[in-house]
């Protein structure tokens, strides 16, 4: 282990100011680190010279104690309930913002004023189209395939149609791969979609704005004229918006990982998308239909509540409480206004499942063991509901989930390209398996 004479120096003293100090009790050996301060949150210790100093590696699963980055994108407070991107509260964000302002925000850091918003917007509208062999591709996959199974491949291809824009050096092409995401990955959503339900592909149309035109692509078909209910539209933007960023998360950091080494932004966001299938994060609103249909009926509720309570018992309540958001998650007030304004234009408050939904939100607000948990119905628990109650399949709900994060995707790996202390990412481990041996040859082995 390595000492320098002014760390033996400082064994015994007190840690200069902005410093965090590490004794190490088997080489009685002390040593400072910096602490570094954000605008917001808790502050860091920087042991990126850890290692070089010490001859340790700090040991964090999950890295949930780690700060992987430096952003200025979205800040995320628990504990009070905050979400704020670019410093806009998400609940301004999703009342009066557009869904491409939000985009803006988290590409630019602010607002866009009347002329860049029009710019950005057109944009975003004259890059919605695929190319043409993409509906071709398409063929390749089972009718019954998972649609986010579909979606990691056919967006990982599009770097075999895209060229033009895949130098990550040049700040002109990064920009062109962004807006091309943002906008081709409804189209694509859509279009998968279409495909496992066996109906022609529905083309992007530039007199809509970028909600309505998704639920165009999803829900119109050549028989017959489709319009755009406008509180479906609204609620859709809310979903979007919602959910377009969420600080580093695993499919967030999955993306910075991936675009670390270089890689294309095309294929950096299919890494994004892999990730975010798996139940544990993207897969929450889908839970939820699930569990509902579990439980089958109303009158069922109160055993479900009584096994939920029952710390023996396996059985979870989906859709409630938040593993960051430990007081209450500021998406949800909004996702459930957005909801039962859906419910209520639909006219189906009495469908069994949704019935059940709302009977089961209702206990969960007034039920003492909800309350002083905290489990209230968060945004997951919401956004369910809502698509359900649109005729989006629950198959498609992860798919819905990163059409919206595929904009905080690109933001955040934008944001490490462009960061002049980025690297590639290489985390360290807690080696403890055999020590060295020889090998023995098979004819030895018995």
């Amino acid at each position: 282990m390595r000492q320098s004479a002014a760390n033996e120096q400082a064994v015994n003293g007190n840690a200069p100011k902005d410093t965090v100090r590490l004794h190490d009790g088997n080489a009685d050996a002390s040593y400072d680190f910096a602490m570094r301060h954000g605008t917001l949150g808790p502050s860091v210790v920087d042991i990126g010279k850890l290692y070089g100093q010490t001859d340790l590696f700090t040991y964090d699963p999950g890295f949930t104690s780690t700060a992987s980055c430096e952003s200025k994108l979205t800040f995320i407070d628990g504990d009070k309930g905050i979400l704020l991107h670019g410093g806009y509260p998400i609940e301004q964000l999703a009342e009066k913002a557009s869904f491409l302002e939000v985009c803006y925000v988290l590409l630019h850091g602010e607002l866009p004023n009347s002329q860049e918003y029009a710019e950005f917007s057109h944009n975003i509208t004259y890059h919605t189209m695929v190319h043409e062999q993409i509906n071709l591709f398409f063929r390749g996959f089972r009718r019954d395939a998972h649609p986010m199974a579909i979606m990691c491949g056919v967006v990982g291809a599009l770097s075999a149609f895209y060229h033009d824009s895949l130098d990550i050096r040049d700040p002109h092409q990064r920009m062109i791969s962004a807006h091309r995401l943002i906008a081709k990955i409804p189209t694509l959503a859509a279009m998968t979609y279409k495909y496992s339900v066996g109906q022609p592909f529905v083309y992007p149309r530039n007199d809509l704005d970028y909600s309505e035109n998704f639920l165009n692509m999803m829900f119109s078909i050549p028989a017959e004229e489709y319009k755009v209910n406008p509180v479906l539209s609204a609620a859709m933007n809310k979903i979007l918006i919602l959910h377009a960023d969420h600080e580093q998360n695993a499919s967030t950091s999955t993306v910075r990982l991936a675009g670390s080494s270089g890689a294309n932004p095309f294929a950096v966001i299919a890494a994004g998308i892999a990730s975010l299938w798996g139940p544990a994060h993207g897969g929450a609103n889908e839970a939820v239909l699930k569990m509902l249909q579990e439980i089958g009926s109303v009158d069922r509720i109160p055993e479900f509540i009584k096994k939920a309570k029952d710390k023996e018992d396996p059985f979870r309540l989906m859709g409630f409480g938040h593993r960051v958001y430990k007081n209450f998650d500021p998406r949800a007030k909004v996702m459930r206004q957005s909801c039962h304004e859906v419910l209520d234009e639909l006219g189906i408050r009495d469908e069994p499942l949704l019935e059940l939904a709302m009977e089961l939100e209702r206990i969960a607000l007034e039920d003492e063991y909800f309350v002083e948990k905290k489990l209230y119905p968060n945004v997951d628990f919401y956004s369910g509901i809502i698509l359900k109650a649109m005729g989006i399949p629950v198959s498609m709900f992860t798919v819905l989930f990163a059409v919206a994060r595929t904009v905080g995707w690109v933001a955040q790996w934008k944001e490490m390209i462009e960061d002049p202390s980025q690297r590639i990412g290489r985390p360290r481990q807690l080696y403890t398996g055999y020590t060295e041996r020889d090998f023995v040859e098979l004819k030895d082995r018995g």
